[in-house]
């Protein structure tokens, strides 16, 4: 049962992201910053889509993929149909990921510690999912203030 909410979960907000990052009508905006706005749209997006290959995609997937976490925030311009493949191949590696997980799998411990102390692969799902909420409302304000 919490498979089916977390893969639906992931399902639906990943999807809300391909639909920002579509709906800026200036392709050159996903890549503003402004004095108080540090991070683009397009290194938001970067950095979510990233997390997830990372945390749920290498560790529990075993995917192969490898993270550069500081590329995430320097690349620039990256066109915005290469952002929607990879947003979609995300989309795509988490359900394939959650689909192989039991309910026994999310009690287990995660397999890296990522903060002070360990927690169960449920617990981070959650947490992951929680990220990528926070960052997609970041990039909703973002694209309703500086997209012109």
């Amino acid at each position: 049962m919490i498979i089916e909410s977390l893969k639906s979960l992931y399902n639906r907000d990943l999807n809300k992201l391909r639909v920002e990052i579509e709906s800026y009508e200036n392709e050159k905006a996903l890549w503003k910053t402004d004095k108080n706005i540090a991070n683009s749209a397009g290194n938001l997006c970067l950095h979510l889509v990233g997390n997830l290959n990372n945390y749920i995609g290498a560790e529990l997937g075993k995917t192969g993929y490898i993270r550069n976490r500081e590329l995430e925030f320097l690349l620039k311009d990256i066109p915005r149909a290469e952002l929607i493949e990879k947003i979609t191949a995300t989309i795509a590696m988490v359900d394939h990921v959650l689909s192989e997980l039991t309910a026994e799998d999310l009690e287990k411990e995660y397999p890296v510690v990522v903060f002070q102390d360990t927690m169960t692969t449920g617990y981070f799902l959650i947490h992951l999912i929680t990220h990528l909420d926070y960052h997609l409302g970041q990039i909703n304000y973002h694209r309703r203030l500086l997209d012109f």
